[in-house]
């Protein structure tokens, strides 16, 4: 499967969320699709993934959240804007309350997949929605 050929994502959780599984799982789903991943793990800060995101010219960001920081994720969607990376999509998975999911995608984040999203929901979103996406797939 190469889907995500030329398509480079970070995969982090933010903040004091330590919840690995989830994050660790999409890294390697998305992986074994093609893409090129750069996993920073747990207890990152908006400006260290910031940071990672500027080093590493990444086409997608991806947040896997199980607690209730939401409002560091808004903070690095801001960053990014602020550093002319708004074209940079911030996607979550985790267990996030839909009324969370209503404010975060009204907040600038770009999707969110709840518990019971599939491989290839997340793999066929990031391929379509990535920085570049178009030009990457040709």
């Amino acid at each position: 499967m190469s889907k995500g050929k030329g398509i480079k994502v970070i995969i982090s959780m933010i903040g004091l969320d330590g919840h690995t599984t989830g994050g660790e799982i999409v890294a390697r789903v998305l992986r074994d699709a093609g893409f090129e991943v750069i996993y920073l793990g747990a207890t990152q800060t908006p400006e260290m993934i910031l940071k990672a995101a500027i080093q590493e010219d990444v086409d997608a960001i991806g947040i896997s959240s199980h607690a209730s920081n939401f409002n560091q994720i808004e903070y690095l969607v801001e960053l990014l804007k602020d550093n002319g990376m708004s074209d940079v999509p911030v996607i979550c998975g985790g267990n996030i309350p839909k009324h969370v999911a209503a404010h975060l995608k009204g907040n600038g984040i770009a999707e969110v997949f709840p518990p019971g999203s599939s491989s290839a929901q997340i793999i066929d979103y990031v391929a379509a929605n990535a920085r570049g996406a178009e030009r990457k797939s040709a």
